[in-house]
């Protein structure tokens, strides 16, 4: 039970990129843009990618960069269903008998992609993805987000 609760605090992150791509002459990027339900975390975006490519050795430039970064986060709705079965010790105990209830919880899922373009050609060359259940706390939220970027750049950039 611990070990299912424990994949449900950690985000989803995939990436994907262009196999011929040759990330070795990369070491600028510039932003196009970054999207989300509101400027502040907008910038909270932007400051987590910034963070993850400074670590990487890419230094952001106002414009003309090697490669160019766009962002968007959004929230979405997702129903949860918890079924709990009633009696003891449980499922066919004496029979059919206990009865079962299933509840319906609404969950606020934070969705995040980065896009990272060849600067010249404006060809895709790497993309990543991160979901993850947001919190009624938005200190907890800015540690996801942090923790989602550092996942989602973690084998970045590609050999």
């Amino acid at each position: 039970m611990l070990l299912a609760f424990a994949f449900v605090l950690l985000a989803e992150v995939s990436t994907d990129y262009d196999h011929k791509a040759d990330f070795g002459r990369y070491h600028t990027y510039s932003w196009i843009s970054a999207k989300a339900g509101d400027s502040l975390w907008a910038d909270r975006i932007m400051g987590a990618v910034d963070s993850q490519l400074a670590a990487k050795g890419w230094t952001r430039v106002e414009s003309g960069g090697d490669a160019a970064v766009a962002a968007f986060g959004r929230v979405t709705e997702r129903d949860t269903l918890e079924t709990f079965y009633n009696g003891f010790p449980g499922w066919r105990w004496r029979g059919w008998g206990g009865g079962t209830t299933t509840t319906v919880i609404p969950e606020r899922v934070g969705m995040l992609t980065v896009d990272v373009f060849d600067g010249r050609t404006r060809h895709l060359i790497w993309r990543g993805t991160a979901s993850d259940t947001l919190s009624s706390k938005p200190e907890k939220n800015d540690k996801r987000l942090e923790h989602s970027a550092e996942e989602m750049f973690k084998h970045f950039p590609p050999q």
